[in-house]
């Protein structure tokens, strides 16, 4: 199957979601993780659970994108945070998010500006110049999202509520993939 007619026609697997990954260009990636149609067991091999915070799980990283998922207990989210620069889409694999999208006022100030509420196969899109955002598990029950940056993100700007500053994070893992 060449990549035309992969992109034609929803994706059967995570392999078949990486190929086409690294075969199209950015340009598709939204196409792209539209195209999937995953029941939540086909992730369980990427699965890590944390009760403290949500868990980082890297599924595929390369120069071009990097594709994790997100496990998430009762109630837990982010802090508020953009994305280093990057383009990133969230699909709700398992469970029902919140969404809180933050731009700086006149003072410099972060303030809430808009929320939506995403349920299973739902897509958000973020990008730093639409400001800052956090995600946050509304479900009673263990969750997992999908998430796909469009250039792999190895720091990003975090808002730390101790100090009420904007500070920069380094992220890394809690699992792998091999």
């Amino acid at each position: 199957m060449n990549s035309k007619e992969q992109n034609s026609t929803t994706l059967q697997s995570i392999d078949d979601l990486i190929t086409a990954l690294c075969e199209e260009e950015r340009t598709t990636y939204n196409h792209i993780i539209r195209s999937i149609n995953l029941p939540s067991e086909a992730f369980k091999n990427y699965c890590s659970w944390s009760n403290t915070c949500y868990t980082r799980n890297c599924i595929a990283e390369n120069e071009k994108f990097e594709l994790i998922l997100l496990c998430w207990e009762k109630g837990q989210k982010t802090p508020i945070h953009d994305h280093g620069g990057e383009e990133c889409w969230v699909k709700i694999i398992e469970g029902e998010f919140r969404e809180t999208i933050y731009q700086k006022d006149e003072t410099g100030t972060l303030a809430s500006v808009t929320s939506t509420i995403s349920k299973v196969n739902d897509i958000s899109y973020m990008i730093d110049f639409m400001g800052y955002h956090c995600l946050e598990n509304l479900s009673e029950k263990r969750s997992m999202s999908l998430h796909l940056y469009a250039k792999p993100i190895s720091n990003c700007n975090v808002f730390d509520e101790k100090s009420n500053k904007i500070i920069n994070k380094e992220l890394s893992y809690d699992t792998i993939a091999r």
